[in-house]
């Protein structure tokens, strides 16, 4: 089978194969993945999603760190193409999306029955690939940490990028007022299309001087929840909007710096700080990462989110993939696309 495999770690955005400093190889040899056990379940991926944290890991610095020579690869959709004995919850045809450690970036992928969903029709099967991680981080984050609820004000950080558009999407579902922010004329014209209350550009404005006077003219207090996957500097700027009371969801740091919250400013102010390590919630409460993912898939259903699809290519272009991630090219997610005529390079 075909399958991206990181043999040394090193920049992703290098063609692979084709520089010194490429971490990765395209093989078109790759052993297709056997059943392992009664209940496993073989799946032709169709779509497999690019998360920052398949960039960090490719070049060593994520917090888990596989051995080599690795698949990358984690949130996937595709149909079923053969099932262990022991399988009952699926048969051969199905459509499935699902997330893993490691490996959906190849043409075939094993999991366990109880690790897969069932994607419902009407539902665009490529989309389905960019929902696990991007949306449950955001609706565990959202729903389940944060019990966002309507009214309250919530404040998205890297508002067009892949966890960030899907955070806005499940605010409004929840019924808050949203505030987007992001940088550039095209990412805030998108925000604005998808029905956000306001929407700071950071390429033109003072974030602070802006919420401040978007809460004014609505007569709202302050933000309750902060939505931060961005960190650094920006972080700090938006502790001064925080309402007493208020939660900060710490989803990661894609600016490269981490901050730091002054744990006696949080005292005064009864700030609650969530570390959100989504991918963790499969060892310790594998449950809630269950009940999110099948109430995430009814939302698509009913059509009260979307996927919104930034860039989709092919395997053997997976570099500009991943320099679309890097260089925050994307709004939205960008995929890597199996046997589909959708596969485009970007506008780089």
């Amino acid at each position: 089978m075909e399958a991206l495999v990181c043999r040394n770690l090193g920049d992703p955005t290098a063609p692979p194969d084709g520089a010194e400093n490429s971490a990765l190889t395209v093989s078109t040899t790759h052993p297709i993945p056997q059943l392992n056990s009664p209940t496993a379940v073989r799946v032709r991926v169709k779509a497999t999603s690019l998360n920052f944290a398949n960039y960090l890991q490719i070049l060593g610095k994520y917090q888990e760190k596989p051995p080599l020579p690795f698949i990358p690869g984690s949130d996937y959709s595709g149909t079923v193409e053969a099932v262990g004995p022991g399988v009952t919850k699926f048969k051969i045809g199905d459509r499935v999306c699902s997330f893993a450690a490691l490996g959906s970036f190849a043409q075939f992928i094993v999991a366990d029955e109880s690790e897969l969903f069932l994607v419902p029709e009407g539902c665009d099967l490529v989309a389905a690939g960019a929902l696990p991680v991007a949306y449950g981080t955001s609706h565990v984050a959202l729903v389940h940490r944060a019990q966002l609820r309507a009214g309250q004000v919530l404040l998205v950080l890297g508002a067009a990028g892949g966890v960030g558009v899907s955070a806005v999407q499940i605010g409004k579902v929840c019924g808050a007022v949203v505030i987007a922010v992001a940088r550039g004329v095209e990412k805030v014209q998108f925000l604005k299309s998808m029905g956000v209350d306001h929407v700071v550009d950071l390429s033109k404005e003072n974030i602070v001087a802006s919420v401040k006077g978007f809460l004014k003219a609505r007569k709202l207090k302050g933000v309750d929840v902060l939505y931060d996957p961005v960190g650094g500097k920006l972080t700090k700027e938006t502790l001064k909007l925080l309402n007493w009371g208020a939660q900060i969801l710490v989803i990661g740091f894609a600016s490269g710096e981490i901050p730091i919250i002054p744990a006696n400013i949080a005292l005064v102010k009864n700030w609650t700080v969530h570390g959100l390590y989504w991918g963790s919630y499969k060892i310790y409460q594998p449950r809630v990462l269950e009940d999110s993912q099948k109430e995430l898939l009814s939302w698509l259903s009913r059509g009260l989110i979307t996927v919104k699809i930034s860039h989709t290519y092919s395997l053997s272009e997976a570099n500009l993939a991943f320099a679309a991630l890097k260089d925050r090219k994307a709004i939205g997610k960008v995929l890597i696309a199996f046997d589909d005529q959708r596969a485009v390079r970007a506008k780089l």
